[in-house]
């Protein structure tokens, strides 16, 4: 580690031999490994890009010249070269360094990324700010081969191409994003990897048609779609080169000497360019080169057989995709789509069983929305799985696609609420205020593994737009029954009685709610507890019976409070004339930082400790009542 350790900026990097950087990549690699084994993160994408890294700082001049990284979990070794290497056991730790980019954490990282296909664009607007002050510097967009797959990427490339704008987009290519790439350009650039042929120059290819006794020379002849057709099928990078692109590649991604030399003539070249390079995604790890998704994003893990630590019970996640296998046995008409996640919104079992009734779309949500849309209007019942904070780019589709038109749609909606140490780019704390708004549209979050298990099969009946959202990680324990129970639509659950507050909580906050109940009984202080089940419908005449007879109401959410569950409670309860106080608990209007769940509860007062002290606080004479009566 004597090279890496003497790496305290770019600047250090400059000064070393091109020979040494083959040694300070295996240095990186041992510490990315051992890193990861204990925060967890994204390991098989840095291992990736270790070269890349070091190759793109050895040539460019960072800051002054812009770095964008796309997604952003592959800057692990970007952090590294930029002063951050002993900080790097904080990864993705309570107030540690971020697993992503982040603009208030060094002058290094450009931009705040987390989403993938937004790099392109954002350096587009980095560059043209660099034109008009008349800067002069080098800015860089790098992308990966599932990322390209967003329509953002093209329009932003698109764009850029239609004004000859000097830039480059580094395209890193390692032929497995989280889950494998599907589409045309997946099959162009996989051509592009593996096929000699696409080393010919134009001129060649012609060559070698004239050679066709009888009709080569007809076919050089003919125009138009024919020429073209063959341009694009044997033309190296003609895909780009037709956006506006001087396209260099495929070099390979470990041969640093090699990039370096590429960058620097990239640097040079007027007009945009993309530079293509060919990765191994999870490289001098051979668990991770093995199992790419797997280590994709984990956990802890130990280092010398590639496991994970497993608590033994099932994940929200592995419930649905159990549930969907066993629906899919008897319903015929039922279909499953993603975007990119695969195995991790566990779908992978039902793709291997159902291949013609499963579709990975690749990182095109919006694209997803509305082909589930066009699903529904066929006659097909479809389920569409995403994590809820890429849910949120398909808003759009959502409205006018699928509940304008009241098309029977059933969002699963994975990684809802707080999800840990990804931080606020993954928290999925927007989905209830953004999804109860739409109209036709019903939204309900289990308080354990079985209830998801119900609420699925339920929302397969209701004949209309619901989502159904759930949080990452581990369910209750709760063992699943052999025939779900149907839950009419805004139907709540009475868990406890009491006389002198309501707890009235959705999703994971449920269990919390019951946890500050016991808190409260302990101090002689009587509340009830309602598992409201769904954030739109509500249970008005439930809640609101017992609002009255308690007349101080606590609504508990692992969402925005700005327009989450808590506010329509409130209005509910206005509508019908219900006298009581409120106390809504849930994330403020601020960003979550990243840190394990249990330690965000705490430090947003939403464990069960906490919620039981912001009561008394907010109502004191609950206590003075428990002294007068002598409890």
């Amino acid at each position: 580690m004597i090279i890496l350790q003497n790496i305290n900026s770019p600047s250090d990097l400059k000064r070393l031999p091109p020979a040494k950087l083959k040694n300070l990549s295996q240095q990186i690699r041992d510490l990315l490994i051992n890193t990861v084994a204990q925060t967890g993160g994204h390991l098989a994408a840095n291992l990736g890009v270790v070269e890349l890294t070091l190759a793109l700082h050895y040539v460019y001049d960072v800051p002054k010249d812009k770095i964008v990284w796309d997604v952003g979990h592959q800057s692990y070794v970007h952090k590294m070269l930029t002063g951050r290497l002993e900080k790097i056991n904080s990864l993705r730790q309570y107030q540690g360094i971020s697993g992503f980019p982040r603009v208030d954490e060094s002058p290094y990282d450009i931009f705040n990324t987390g989403h993938a296909s937004t790099s392109i664009s954002a350096a587009v607007g980095l560059a043209l700010a660099r034109d008009i002050k008349q800067e002069n510097h080098s800015v860089v967009a790098v992308i990966g081969d599932g990322a390209l797959t967003g329509g953002m990427a093209f329009e932003a490339m698109n764009h850029a191409g239609h004004l000859g704008l000097d830039f480059i987009v580094v395209l890193n290519d390692n032929a497995m994003s989280i889950s494998p790439n599907v589409g045309a350009l997946s099959g162009y650039l996989r051509k592009l990897r593996m096929d000699p042929a696409y080393s010919q120059t134009k001129e060649e290819v012609e060559q070698a048609l004239l050679r066709i006794p009888g009709i080569g020379a007809n076919l050089v002849k003919a125009a138009g779609k024919i020429k073209d057709m063959v341009k694009y099928l044997v033309v190296p990078g003609m895909l780009f080169e037709e956006l506006g692109f001087t396209y260099l590649g495929p070099i390979d991604g470990h041969n640093i000497e090699d990039m370096i030399v590429v960058l620097q003539r990239a640097r040079h070249i007027k007009g945009p360019v993309l530079v293509h390079v060919i990765t191994e995604k999870g490289k001098g790890y051979p668990p991770a080169v093995e199992n790419p998704d797997v280590f994709h994003g984990i956990g802890p893990f130990d280092v010398a057989t590639g496991k994970t630590i497993k608590s033994g019970v099932k994940t929200y996640t592995q419930v649905f995709g159990e549930f969907m296998v066993r629906k899919a046995d008897s319903t015929p008409d039922l279909v499953a789509i993603t975007a990119a996640m695969t195995s991790g919104t566990g779908l992978d079992v039902f793709a291997e069983k159902y291949p013609n009734r499963f579709f990975d779309v690749g990182i095109c949500e919006e694209h997803a929305v509305t082909m589930a849309a066009g699903l529904a209007s066929g006659g097909l019942r479809p389920v569409v799985a995403i994590y809820s904070t890429f849910l949120q780019r398909s808003f759009d589709q959502i409205i006018h696609d699928v509940c304008l038109q009241n098309l029977p749609v059933v969002f699963a909606v994975d990684r809802a609420g707080l999800v840990g140490e990804d931080g606020p780019t993954h928290h999925g704390v927007f989905d209830l205020s953004y999804l109860r708004q739409i109209p036709n549209m019903i939204v309900m979050a289990p308080s354990h593994e079985d209830e998801l298990n119900d609420m699925l099969d339920s929302a397969l009946k209701y004949g209309q737009p619901v989502a159904v959202r759930y949080p990452r990680g581990s369910g209750e324990g709760v063992e699943i029954k052999n025939s779900p129970e149907y839950i009419p639509p805004g139907k709540a659950q009475l868990l406890q009685e009491g006389e002198q507050v309501l707890l009235v909580a959705i999703g994971r906050m449920v269990n919390i709610a019951m946890e500050t109940a016991a808190y409260l009984r302990e101090q002689g202080i009587s509340a009830a507890v309602i598992n409201a089940r769904f954030a739109k419908p509500l249970d008005t005449e439930l809640i609101g019976s017992w609002a009255g007879r308690c007349r101080r109401v606590v609504t508990l959410e692992e969402n925005v409070l700005m327009g989450g569950f808590g506010g329509g409670v409130a209005e509910a309860m206005n509508h019908r004339g219900i006298k009581a106080e409120f106390l809504h608990l849930g994330i403020p209007d601020s960003f979550v930082d990243h840190g394990a769940i249990s330690r965000l509860l705490e430090e947003l007062e939403l464990d069960a400790p906490s919620v039981a002290e912001s009561i008394t606080n907010r109502w004191p004479e609950l206590i003075k009542q428990r002294v007068v009566r002598g409890l």
